[in-house]
């Protein structure tokens, strides 16, 4: 077992909730194994599973909990609505609060099927209530671990397959794609696992060690192999013990951390500047005051992608210099979203909905001509070359004459985002 960084724990002693342990990933199988040494471990840990085949047909879904000595419950749900959220809400909330009642001095841990993104679950943790009582007065999120098998991790992170290309569609009109939901999975997780078959690591193995590590430089990096066939059962019960250790009861998960790609508006970093290539991986910061050009960026919009295995962050566009607009980009595709208005498009009354560390990043960074807004870009690939990605989008930042024409110019050039990000709240 391979330890590449290792925080210490932020477990309060007095916490005596059980602790809920999400394992997530697009590697059902290094995923199950993973579980399977943890219950080695400690056969008293509840293990929960989803299987989600029979959702959007029958619109149920089938929970499955065992333990270390076997199979606890099996059973198949009927949902109201067969979706993703209604899965969340209606059964799997109802059930951890439940089953950590049941065993109030054991743990859980919950295996997440790929098509189910963490944030969700964490998300609905911290506002629902199960029987008029929080679901966090019933147990804690201890961590969440993202699984990922060195034998598949590059082909899903360079999809270009929808969800709904493998039958893992969480709704009819659920159109995120494998890459994407990949990649959130890893960018979320605060323990990322690379699960290697052998012990001795080789290239392959060391590559996408710094691969994940770039995805993902804010959380800690094992790599972890299972214990031999040959191995004694006390060697093999000491390695599951060391796993186990490692895995569970970390005190982790943050659950006031920003999402990936809005963490720069919270003043934190979006990713890490490492352009010399370490076993090929690359990862770029991008940072400017100045607005992209609508009209360039989006005919850039294929290079940025196409040459890079994924991107995040935030930017704000020349013709719409309200909105902080939201990048993801993977699998050679583009996603673009609203995340609400600058602090210097925002009244001053309005300013103390946005949080403390937002309000304080920009006082600390504010510019006299632009305020709060700017561009923080991360990008992670293999091979590609950093000054080439930062020269293009240079190139799509405003130039100097037209920077010069002002806002109200602005808003007249061609923009073929126009009208992607008006939100009720701006038009009310």
């Amino acid at each position: 077992m391979s330890q590449l960084a290792q925080p210490g724990s932020s477990i309060s002693p007095a916490d005596l909730r059980p602790a809920l342990t999400l394992l997530t990933g697009f590697a059902p199988t290094a995923t199950r194994e993973a579980a399977d040494l943890l219950t080695r471990a400690d056969p008293s840990l509840l293990t929960v599973t989803y299987d989600l085949a029979e959702l959007l047909v029958a619109g149920t879904v089938r929970r499955t909990v065992r333990d270390g000595r076997g199979l606890v419950e099996d059973e198949r749900v009927t949902l109201e609505h067969g979706c993703i959220n209604c899965t969340i809400r209606e059964d799997l909330l109802p059930a951890l609060v439940r089953l950590a009642r049941s065993r109030p001095a054991g743990d859980l841990v919950l295996l997440l099927p790929p098509s189910m993104e963490p944030e969700a679950v964490t998300t609905a943790c911290g506002w629902s209530h199960v029987d008029g009582a929080p679901v966090t007065d019933a147990l804690r999120i201890d961590s969440v671990v993202a699984v990922c098998d060195p034998g598949t991790l590059l082909e899903t992170l360079d999809s270009d397959q929808d969800l709904a290309d493998r039958r893992l569609q969480a709704a009819d009109d659920d159109t995120r794609s494998v890459s994407e939901v990949a990649a959130r999975q890893i960018e979320f997780a605060d323990t990322v696992l690379l699960w290697a078959p052998d012990s001795d690591l080789d290239y392959e193995h060391t590559r996408l060690a710094v691969l994940l590590q770039r995805l993902n430089p804010w959380a800690r990096h094992l790599v972890l192999d299972l214990p031999e066939p040959s191995d004694s059962a006390t060697l093999a019960s000491r390695k599951s013990a060391e796993f186990s250790s490692r895995i569970r009861r970390t005190g982790r998960f943050d659950p006031e951390a920003p999402e990936p790609y809005g963490r720069g508006i919270e003043g934190y970093a979006v990713g890490c500047h490492e352009p010399e290539p370490d076993c090929g991986v690359v990862a770029a910061l991008y940072r400017a005051r100045r607005p992209f050009h609508p009209d360039r960026l989006h005919q850039a919009l294929p290079t940025l992608a196409g040459s890079t295995l994924r991107g995040r962050g935030h930017l704000w566009l020349a013709g719409q210099p309200d909105v902080i607009v939201a990048w993801e980009s993977s699998g050679g595709g583009v996603s673009m979203g609203d995340m609400g208005r600058w602090l210097a498009a925002t009244p001053d009354e309005e300013w103390e909905e946005s949080s403390p560390e937002r309000r304080v990043n920009a006082d600390l960074h504010w510019d006299a001509e632009y305020g709060d807004r700017e561009i923080q870009l991360a990008f992670v690939g293999i091979h590609f070359e950093a000054d080439e990605i930062a020269a293009l989008l240079d190139a799509c930042l405003l130039t100097d004459a037209e920077a010069a024409e002002g806002p109200a110019a602005w808003r007249e050039y061609p923009d073929p985002f126009e009208g992607c990000f008006e939100s009720k709240e701006r038009n009310q």
